[in-house]
């Protein structure tokens, strides 16, 4: 500062103007030095921040193997747009795809998006947790603090001993499905090539993806009077969309003989969604046509339950989703709002959330002063927390849904399906995806990168920390209703 002051003046020295440039130079080096350490203290400042920041390195690095000439098919090419779409997508475990995955990549392309789904399925701290272990490299504190937070727990209490469950479940999920589906597709194609095909679904399915490498973007159409298929994709549906505390409390309950308060919260209300949105669908399409119409009795309860399970965020589906009629698309952008459950590999605003508002309604039409919940009264923060889950979710959904009213020529039904599936991280589609324009693709693969992270999450990796506040503001009242 002494050095502009002093430049000003009308007699000034040599030496002066030296020493003052020095000085100046030295102060910017300082500064510039310090950024790396800054940048290095914002990053690890936060487990939230650490957690995003890891989603897009990891993204960064799918995008850039994808974009290998080897990573694509023979003939094929892939733009860079298209290629971070596909890793955005992949990682994001949510299944809406730009090019077709069968036929646009090669082997080596599908291994890579195979292994961005587990990765962003499972939790790259999971993953990373995992090696740890393998290695017998002691997991530390900050380390547990970030697994914390993607497992969505509320205490750092048992977090290894829950990774190590998740890996064992998850796996094993996972090796079971993908042997009952290689032996399905043993009947139809080589043994190499259906446990190849066996194996990418298993996975796939199971992290509630949605990619498949059966071509044509008919996902699994050809399946749709399959009772086996059509049962082993709903079961896996359904155990990754649950939770692996609710999987791990299930395991261990003929030992414990009860339930978690969560656990009886998700079973229930995954029950009556699941049974509930069945039971919907099914009438809803009983005369069309173009879905139900074609298919038998028994076929149309199959397809009904995995119609009404898929919307928890596996994205895998036997019927095309514009066939569907205009009710039926909207309940199920419904079911897609709602979503998985806590510490699943799904998306959307969390069974619990929903419940939770449930019971807040119910409590408030009741005249009753807590929120409760199978006798357990549940603390002011969680509803505050459903709330603004909720209310961040729809107002992102809504505003995304404006915007693509704007850059995309589609009706508007196809457009809130596709800002909706893509939030909650759902992967189905009524066919916009293949024809979104640039800003419609960005804007989507936004959409599927909150969603995966989550409201919560995103909002205490940006925000500033705040001083605890050791006053409270005088009470006020305002007309509500």
């Amino acid at each position: 500062m002494s050095f502009f002051c002093n430049f000003g003046k009308s007699k000034f020295s040599r030496r002066s103007i030296l020493r003052n440039a020095m000085s100046f130079r030295t102060l910017i080096s300082i500064e510039v030095t310090d950024l790396p350490q800054k940048a290095l203290r914002w990053f690890y400042a936060s487990p939230s921040r650490f957690l995003v920041c890891g989603f897009v390195a990891i993204i960064a690095a799918g995008a850039a193997l994808l974009k290998l000439p080897f990573s694509v098919a023979e003939g094929q090419s892939l733009s860079w747009l298209d290629a971070w779409f596909t890793s955005v997508s992949a990682m994001c475990v949510t299944g809406l795809v730009v090019v077709d995955t069968g036929t646009h990549f090669s082997i080596f392309g599908h291994w890579v998006i195979l292994t961005l789904i587990q990765v962003g399925g499972l939790g790259f701290m999971t993953m990373g947790t995992l090696f740890a272990l393998f290695l017998r490299r002691r997991v530390s504190l900050r380390e547990r603090l970030v697994l914390q937070e993607s497992l969505n727990q509320q205490s750092l209490e048992g977090i290894v001993r829950l990774v190590r469950k998740v890996i064992f479940y998850a796996l094993t999920i996972e090796a079971a499905g993908s042997l009952m589906y290689t032996l399905r597709f043993m009947t139809e194609m080589s043994f190499g090539r259906a446990l190849y095909f066996g194996i990418f679904h298993g996975v796939s399915i199971f992290n509630n993806a949605g990619f498949d490498l059966f071509g044509d973007f008919r996902s699994m159409s050809d399946y749709a009077s399959d009772p086996f298929m059509n049962i082993v994709s709903i079961l896996l549906i359904l155990c990754g969309s649950l939770g692996f505390v609710v999987l791990a409390d299930l395991v261990e309950l003929p030992r414990r003989r009860r339930l978690t308060l969560h656990s009886k919260v998700v079973l229930t209300m995954s029950a009556l969604l699941f049974v509930g949105g069945a039971a919907v669908i099914f009438i809803f399409e009983y005369t069309n046509g173009k879905t139900f119409g074609r298919l038998n009795f028994g076929d149309q309860l199959l397809a009904a339950f995995l119609h009404s399970a898929t919307p928890r965020s596996a994205g895998v589906s036997t019927l095309n989703m514009y066939d569907l009629r205009q009710a039926t698309q909207f309940f199920i952008v419904w079911l897609m709002f709602i979503g998985a459950s806590p510490g699943s590999t799904g998306g959307g605003i969390k069974t619990t959330s929903f419940a939770v508002l449930l019971a807040a309604v119910y409590a408030v039409m009741r005249g009753k002063p807590d929120v409760v919940l199978f006798r357990y009264r549940l603390e002011q923060g969680q509803v505050y927390k459903a709330i603004m889950i909720t209310f961040f979710s729809l107002a992102t959904v809504v505003t995304a849904t404006m915007i693509l009213s704007v850059t995309e020529n589609a009706p508007f039904m196809s457009v809130l399906f596709e800002a909706t599936s893509a939030f909650a991280t759902v992967g189905l589609s009524m066919g916009l995806t293949t024809e979104l324009s640039p800003a419609g693709k960005i804007l989507i693969m936004l959409l599927m990168f909150i969603g995966r992270i989550g409201p919560y999450t995103l909002s205490f990796a940006l925000s500033v920390r705040e001083d605890r506040m050791l006053y409270r503001y005088a009470e006020g009242k305002i007309i509500i209703g």
